[in-house]
């Protein structure tokens, strides 16, 4: 069974659906505080997982001094996310650099760490929250939301698809969750024996999908990388899969008058470190 292949991505394909993508992110920052004041220096922020660029944008817009450094390792990604970068309007500073969340560390303080929708695709996460921590001023957070739909039918007919007879040997794992995302309390647990005052909840949202195959379109641009990726060298194989997975996507979520109600449970984590 051949090994997963690091996914790649498609800017232009993650950003067709940027409005809804964008909405829980919009509500975890409402729940971050500011960050701690330390004289007169600018806000230090990074961004795990920043992909095209556009979530953190909005960062700089809610601190505009701040210094924000958006962190990725997909290229394509960071290309797409260095057309944001550069002095902020606030007199701030957006930047962007290659890392990969397994072994990152911060390269001195911050007062937020921020992530949006990328820790899940990092093994054992949780495990980097005590350095990361560490690494937090006085007063400073951690903040992220994760998705939480990994039983949801899009993703459990992904997998029962690529292990079919017919895709098995070519796919290997590639439709495979690869990381387990823990419970709102779990992660609730690990912080407060950290030391943090934590904020932690759930909310399942209900898109609207509009177009054909919208379900598969909006997963073209994220769960569905991997498996993407380890057909690309075969358009066939490539239109063939995609065919076959549409039609039970098209079955597990039946379009209306109105559109395609698409359910997506999230997770979000707000973990403030003592003063």
């Amino acid at each position: 069974m051949p090994p997963v292949a690091t996914p790649s991505w498609d800017p232009g394909q993650y950003l067709r659906h940027s409005g809804p993508r964008t909405r829980p992110f919009r509500d975890l920052l409402a729940r971050i505080p500011d960050p701690p004041e330390q004289g007169r220096r600018p806000a230090r922020i990074a961004d795990l997982g920043c992909g095209a660029g556009n979530i953190t944008a909005l960062l700089t817009a809610r601190w505009p001094d701040a210094d924000v450094l958006g962190l990725d390792n997909s290229p394509e990604m960071l290309a797409r996310a260095r057309t944001h970068a550069g002095v902020t309007p606030g007199g701030g500073r957006l930047a962007f650099a290659h890392a990969d969340l397994a072994d990152w560390q911060p390269d001195g303080p911050c007062d937020l760490i921020v992530s949006n929708a990328a820790l899940q695709w990092v093994p054992g996460h949780a495990q980097s929250f005590a350095a990361w921590i560490e690494a937090l001023t006085p007063g400073g957070t951690l903040a992220f939301q994760v998705p939480g739909n990994g039983d949801a039918p899009s993703h459990a007919l992904l997998r029962d698809l690529c292990a079919s007879p017919r895709w098995h040997d070519r796919l290997g794992e590639a439709g495979r969750r690869r990381v387990e995302v823990l419970q709102p309390q779990e992660y609730l647990d690990r912080l407060t024996r950290l030391g943090c005052t934590v904020d932690a909840w759930e909310t399942t949202y209900v898109h609207v999908l509009q177009g054909e195959d919208p379900v598969l379109d909006w997963i073209k641009g994220t769960g569905l990388r991997p498996a993407l990726t380890a057909l690309a060298d075969d358009a066939e194989a490539t239109a063939a899969f995609l065919t076959e997975y549409a039609a039970l996507l098209c079955e597990a979520y039946p379009s209306r008058p109105y559109g395609t109600p698409f359910p997506f449970r999230r997770v979000f984590v707000v973990a403030r470190k003592p003063d």
